[in-house]
């Protein structure tokens, strides 16, 4: 069986539960990998050879070992410092391991298109969709806790159109006629009888995707009540920032949970530049104190969840391929606002009017500025394409 939805309908049969990033989603993927009985596709932005990604490969070798298929693709730029003996000893395990778009190289070259997106599919079956890569400093270690970030582990018929998703990358990524000569690997019926609507959102700009941003952009659009999102590295282009107004002004309550700190300085300079605007809008900010956030997260009116890759920049919208899982179901809506709200109340300080101040001091706000305005330049030319595909 293989799912190709091109539309981007929902699923209905599905069983749907949210991980924190962390110890809680990397056992979770090592028990997945461990369970799987014909084939695993994993796609990642960053896989370092780390004591998490020794962790992973060893798991993967075993089930390479035992007969699985084991297909591993991660992107040519972010993960290019991965030792050539790491690698070789995964294939040596009988694991298939790719590049996605070696920096330089590649047919219908584009210049910042990123594999981005972070995803899982077992048997197609099972399937794990994160906005948190393979790495030590995604996860709980001794010395340091885990950043904050997000995943979902589904069950069901969405996990048999990830399949298709990341089949077909698997082989795009080649540049030849595999994909036409490979037979798509069975997939067993899941069983699942659970009713819960989830759609795979996507953005690929060279493939004419932009799905995820469609889904933030009718979130807006059609909340009644209440929006909470969680982002990292938050700067909204035009149209996202319209609608977020226009929603505002309705009355939707719309409360953002930002970074305190950031792995990248400059862009929370950029992020903070945006306070003044949001407060005038009357959107509330939360800023997280105990770590890094690296979470993309977004749910409205404890109806509906969107969870994944897909950060609020134009990287996101037009750059990287992205890929969100949309989740409508209230029982589990209900359940990520509950834990939104308690980050808000137990790890968040909040960014009014009177304290930001502290960031709107003539200084503060020239830095912010020139900030902003190199962030956006360096957006521009990380978006710039040589050649879109048709």
């Amino acid at each position: 069986m293989i799912i190709n939805n091109m539309k981007g309908l929902y699923t209905r049969f599905n069983k749907v539960q949210l991980l924190r990033g962390g110890r809680e989603y990397f056992d979770c993927l090592v028990e997945t990998i461990e369970r799987t009985e014909q084939f695993i596709h994993l796609q990642y932005y960053i896989f370092d050879a780390d004591d998490t990604g020794q962790r992973v490969a060893d798991a993967l070798k075993k089930a390479a070992e035992r007969g699985v298929k084991v297909f591993l693709l991660v992107d040519g730029f972010a993960s290019q410092q991965l030792p050539g003996e790491f690698i070789a000893d995964l294939k040596k395990s009988g694991v298939h391991f790719r590049w996605f778009q070696p920096l330089l190289k590649g047919k219908g070259f584009y210049f910042g298109r990123r594999l981005h997106h972070k995803v899982v599919v077992a048997d197609g079956v099972i399937s794990l969709v994160a906005g948190l890569n393979v790495s030590n400093r995604y996860n709980d270690m001794p010395e340091h806790s885990a950043w904050l970030d997000w995943a979902v582990i589904a069950e069901g018929e969405v996990s048999a159109e990830l399949y298709t998703i990341c089949r077909m990358l698997w082989y795009k990524s080649s540049y030849s006629k595999q994909l036409a000569r490979e037979k798509p690997e069975e997939i067993k019926p899941s069983g699942i009888k659970d009713i819960c609507e989830v759609r795979v959102r996507r953005n690929d700009w060279v493939r004419r995707k932009n799905q995820v941003t469609r889904s933030y952009l009718e979130m807006f659009r059609d909340a009644k009540e209440e929006i909470i999102i969680m982002s990292s590295y938050f700067l909204p282009g035009k149209k996202l920032r319209k609608r977020m107004e226009q929603a505002a002004r309705r009355g939707v309550r719309i409360r953002l949970i930002l970074a305190g700190r950031s792995d990248i300085r400059i862009a929370k300079y950029a992020e903070r530049y945006m306070y003044r605007w949001l407060i005038n809008k009357k959107i509330k900010i939360f800023e997280y104190q105990p770590n890094i956030v690296h979470g993309k997260i977004g749910v409205c009116d404890k109806t509906m969840v969107t969870v994944g890759s897909y950060n609020f920049n134009n990287i996101s919208a037009y750059a990287s391929l992205e890929l969100n899982l949309d989740i409508r179901n209230k029982p589990f809506a209900e359940d990520t606002h509950q834990k939104l709200v308690r980050i808000i109340e137990t790890d968040c300080e909040e960014i009014n009017e009177t304290n930001a101040k502290v960031y709107q001091g003539f200084g503060q706000r020239i830095a912010q500025r020139v900030s902003y305005e190199v962030v956006r330049l360096m957006i521009f030319v990380f978006t710039f394409y040589f050649k879109q595909k048709e």
